[in-house]
């Protein structure tokens, strides 16, 4: 039985009264007036901070704005059939118009990394926007430089080098000109899956049918076979380097990784047949972002590494997700597979929600770069560069690195006490808070969560107060990659919202 459903504190949201016996987690009425068992919800921790009242435009007339002056694509990417009207945030919380207040396990899309408003990175803001908002790095001004010495002291050698962007798409599309200017090479090859952006170039490295146009675009991709030990051919239950193992058999001996050597089979496979002998590149995010949190056998990395390099290519990790103490036991995703890329990518939670990325890379590589000129008018803009020291100086501070690894853990060991309980969880994965949760149809047959059935439990989430994300290839897993700043109160809020919502499906069913 789930352990949070055991001692509840019961509260009737329409009379006001309690019902209560002594526990960590409240439950009120989702609707009613009766303090029956079938309608209890969470309650929400307590948060001290009071938003300001909302008195903009109605909700209708932003509805309206948004189906008839901004793109189709807004509406077609908007979350939920009731959509969240967001007005303000502070640290791991959003409000609505309407004063509603939401636990954000989503941040942005993995983003917002200290936390919504966090006081330190806005103040931070406010104090450069007083002195120059705006100029380009035609001219050497103190916070580019600041901050370049300083990321660059959170990577080994010999990868010294920046070049800073607006965007992780925009930084992906630098580094596939640069490792093909670097080798004279022109392939580049990414795994089944993946995602590394949604400009012309990146949607080539892409692999995800909803991300593609019907037009030519990332000349040169080629998409290999992802290392996936849970939907794909192989695996087993001590493949990845995650708190919780797949549920599916493993017989290897001690130190062997069969599913490991199946999937080199496949890299190798790709190079014998798609590719020419040499090539550019290898982009590997070190565990998938959009593709559903997908981790990989643990030496797979390090074996791809050595083959890549050995047909002159470079190493890339795209670490717009995975970056800045995110998976708990390293400030990069890379570090957890024991390798050093040639280049790594990175932006998301750069500036903590404001508009910025990055390539770091050696110093050979960046002279490749020279041969042309390359001028970006907004990239390393004096107001990105502070927001961006200060998220650096805020992680440490903040020890959200530990925050990610301590809370993560926990999330994801009760997690699969959950998978245990309902057969529609096939999988619970991934390092400090960059977790998914994927959902079947059964554990046998491991097919995907029919995607109208993935939208109830996501709105019934949304509706007691949780947000989460979507992703993998057929929308079948739940991702969850909050601020690091939340709480092991707020994870058991989440944990027991998340029951009830698979209680809730379940009944349906």
């Amino acid at each position: 039985m789930f352990k949070l459903a055991s001692s509840l504190s019961v509260r009737c949201v329409l009379t006001g009264k309690s019902c209560s016996r002594s526990g960590s987690v409240q439950f009120h009425l989702a609707g009613g007036a009766l303090c029956q068992k079938s309608h209890l919800v969470p309650e929400m921790p307590s948060c001290d901070f009071k938003p300001e009242e909302y008195t903009g435009m109605s909700k209708e007339r932003m509805v309206e704005i948004r189906q008839q002056n901004c793109n189709p694509m807004t509406m077609k990417v908007t979350y939920y059939k009731k959509p969240v009207f967001i007005h303000q945030g502070h640290m791991q919380w959003l409000w609505d118009v309407d004063g509603r207040r939401y636990l954000d396990l989503f941040a942005g899309v993995a983003t917002v990394s200290v936390g919504h408003c966090h006081p330190k990175v806005t103040a931070a803001a406010e104090k450069q926007l007083r002195r120059l908002w705006h100029t380009t790095n035609i001219y050497v001004h103190p916070p580019l430089h600041e901050y370049c010495e300083k990321l660059a002291s959170y990577f080994p050698d010999p990868l010294k080098v920046i070049y800073l962007t607006n965007s992780g798409s925009e930084a992906n599309d630098l580094a596939i000109l640069m490792a093909r200017l670097h080798t004279g090479n022109f392939d580049i090859i990414t795994f089944r899956g993946s995602y590394h952006g949604g400009s012309p170039q990146t949607m080539g490295l892409t692999s995800n049918a909803a991300y593609k146009y019907p037009i030519a675009n990332g000349l040169g991709c080629t998409n290999t076979m992802c290392p996936d030990v849970f939907r794909g051919p192989w695996g087993g239950s001590h493949c990845r380097d995650s708190p919780v193992q797949t549920i599916r058999e493993c017989s290897c001996a001690q130190g062997h990784c069969m599913a490991n050597d199946q999937y080199i089979g496949q890299l190798k496979e790709t190079f014998d047949t798609s590719v020419p002998s040499r090539i550019a590149a290898f982009f590997a995010e070190p565990i998938q972002g959009v593709g559903g949190a997908v981790q990989y056998p643990k030496t797979y990395l390090k074996e791809a590494y050595k083959l890549v390099r050995e047909r002159g290519g470079l190493c890339i990790a795209d670490e717009v997700q995975t970056g800045f103490g995110r998976t708990g036991s390293h400030f990069w995703g890379f570090q957890g597979h024991d390798v050093i890329p040639d280049m790594v990518t990175m932006a998301k939670g750069i500036g903590n929600g404001y508009p910025m990325g990055a390539v770091v890379t050696t110093p050979e590589i960046a002279a490749s770069f020279a041969k042309g000129v390359h001028f970006n008018t907004f990239g390393g803009n004096p107001v990105a560069c502070a927001i961006a020291s200060s998220v650096l100086d805020t992680i440490k501070e903040d020890g959200a690195q530990q925050i990610s690894l301590n809370v993560g853990t926990y999330l994801m060991t009760e997690l699969a006490k959950l998978r245990d309980k309902y057969e529609i969880i096939g999988d619970v994965r991934g390092k400090g808070l960059q977790i998914g949760v994927e959902m079947v149809k059964d554990k046998a047959s491991r097919h995907p969560l029919p995607p109208e059935a993935m939208s109830e439990i996501f709105e019934d989430m949304k509706d007691m107060g949780v947000l989460i994300g979507k992703g993998g290839v057929y929308g079948q897993t739940f991702r969850i990659k909050p601020p690091m700043c939340i709480t092991m109160e707020d994870a058991d809020f989440f944990l027991a919202i998340f029951n009830k919502s698979l209680h809730n499906y379940m009944e349906r069913r």
